[in-house]
């Protein structure tokens, strides 16, 4: 049987392009036609109303006409008229963003096609900095929110950009143009390897957001603390287990590692560096010196916690604490996964395993290091 796009007479690449600029021009073009529709009611109510109420730090915000109003009652927002705007996610939002993720997938695979890279490992490991990056983004906008907002260290406009889900966007936006421009400069000579570059260049863009953050301790920033020990902690305890792990697998079950290789002990660091943050964060700052304990930020770490409490007595508790699991879980999660991916995935679709490689380690990683900075500046 033969593919859409063949019996188009199209690629697949012109079929995508056409395919998204066909959804944008008609979501332009219903904005403009039927306001009320198209962009009051979902738009704006689903994706950019909620970014809004969170940016100005509102219960809800609502849209009466033109205008965006916010409001900080829970009982005016009950009484408001539709559409209503709440901070966080909807299940239209959450389908949307997943829609969104998986067609922005497609078109990544091909550009990396067109521009002939991402076949190998390097790719995997020059974007390593930009997972960091992107948890470290994310630690400036919970210091955003630690501060009253007459005191917010980012003001609205400009925190929308660091706002979930739009930092998720302002991230990929910056790693693309950093891949784009480095791979301009190994074409035109300017270097012998992009992926270099690329490594650098990420690592840059992150020095300047833990610059941001260090500057608002030395400031004396609102809210902010620096608990250096935190990151000390964390770094060695995920080292440790990870060791311990790949040992385990290397010694008794090899085969786990046979399409990863090396890529499986970085993704399996990346994961265990979110297993001891959370468990520090959550069980341990107290007992290390480094303020109260931190609450559950995403709901998997809080039924863990639930479960974990419900089960075992108070005695137990009192010295094992009740995150524990979520590392073994973690280490699990992605042992499972490095096994999962066998030489032959890497032969059949290279530029597609390598970006999944990349977007398991992002959910370790990325979270990891949000929690770790997190707890080491006590936001």
């Amino acid at each position: 049987m033969s593919t859409v796009a063949a019996r188009l007479d199209t690629s697949p690449e012109r079929l995508w392009v056409g395919t998204v600029s066909t959804t944008v021009a008609v979501l332009v073009i219903g904005s403009l036609v039927a306001p009320e529709t198209i962009y009051d009611s979902f738009l704006w109510h689903y994706f950019w109303g909620p970014v809004q109420a969170d940016a100005n730090s509102a219960v809800c915000a609502v849209r009466p006409g033109s205008t965006v109003q916010y409001l900080t009652s829970t009982t005016a927002c009950a009484n408001a008229t539709e559409p209503v705007a709440y901070p966080g996610y909807t299940l239209v939002s959450e389908v949307g963003y997943m829609i969104t993720l998986l067609v922005a997938l497609i078109g990544v695979v091909f550009l990396l096609r067109q521009l002939k890279i991402g076949s190998d490992r390097q790719l995997f490991y020059a974007l390593t900095p930009f997972i960091f990056f992107g948890g470290a983004l994310r630690v400036i906008e919970d210091a955003n929110d630690a501060v009253p907002s007459a005191d917010a260290l980012i003001s609205y406009p400009l925190n929308t950009l660091v706002i979930s889900p739009i930092i998720y966007f302002t991230v990929f936006a910056v790693t693309l143009v950093a891949v784009g421009f480095t791979v301009w400069a190994e074409r035109r000579g300017l270097v012998e390897r992009y992926d270099r570059l690329l490594f650098i260049t990420g690592t840059g863009v992150l020095a300047l957001a833990l610059g941001y953050l260090i500057s608002l301790v030395i400031n004396s920033a609102p809210g902010v603390e620096f608990y250096p020990q935190v990151l000390l902690t964390v770094v060695i305890g995920a080292t440790a287990v990870t060791g311990i792990t790949w040992w385990v697998i290397k010694t008794f079950m090899p085969s786990i590692n046979r399409g990863t290789e090396f890529v499986g002990l970085v993704i399996l660091w990346g994961h265990a560096v979110d297993g001891v943050a959370n468990v520090i964060g959550l069980d341990w700052m107290r007992a290390i010196g480094a303020g109260p304990n931190l609450v559950p930020k995403h709901p998997v770490n809080q039924f863990v916690v639930d479960v974990t409490g419900s089960v075992l007595p108070t005695s137990v508790l009192a010295i094992t604490g009740d995150t524990w699991p979520f590392l073994l879980i973690k280490l699990l999660a992605a042992t499972f996964v490095i096994w999962v991916f066998e030489p032959e995935i890497f032969e059949e679709s290279p530029r597609y395993t390598m970006l999944l490689l990349i977007a398991v380690l992002a959910v370790g990683l990325g979270p990891g290091t949000r929690d770790m900075l997190r707890a080491t500046f006590g936001v």
